[in-house]
């Protein structure tokens, strides 16, 4: 499988904070290891299909697969974005996620 855009890495870390989960929490809840998890989210490395693939799976997630897939919500059809107000909170650390995989890709 391929890599995915860096777009859903902050995407997946928005959605974690949305949900008011740890790393460790949303490691447990997905299958994946804090390892990959802080990878993405320092922006050491890409979110794979793999990774997507294990959050969608999580009943609790999936009224993200849109959002995350397309950057689309549709309310009535109970597909949602993360709440404007953590992204906002979050929009500092995205920014900083951003400026550290734009100086990892160059590399």
């Amino acid at each position: 499988m391929g890599t995915l855009s860096i777009d859903y890495a902050k995407k997946l870390l928005l959605i974690r904070k949305a949900e008011g989960l740890t790393q460790a929490k949303f490691a447990e809840i997905t299958n994946l290891s804090v390892s990959t998890i802080k990878g993405y989210e320092t922006g050491q490395r890409p979110a794979r299909a793999e990774v997507m693939e294990k959050v969608l799976r999580v009943d609790e997630f999936q009224k993200y697969t849109l959002w995350l897939i397309h950057d689309k919500a549709v309310p009535a059809a109970g597909q949602i974005a993360p709440v404007s107000d953590v992204i906002d909170s979050e929009s500092q650390n995205v920014d900083s996620f951003s400026d550290s995989a734009k100086k990892q890709s160059k590399a």
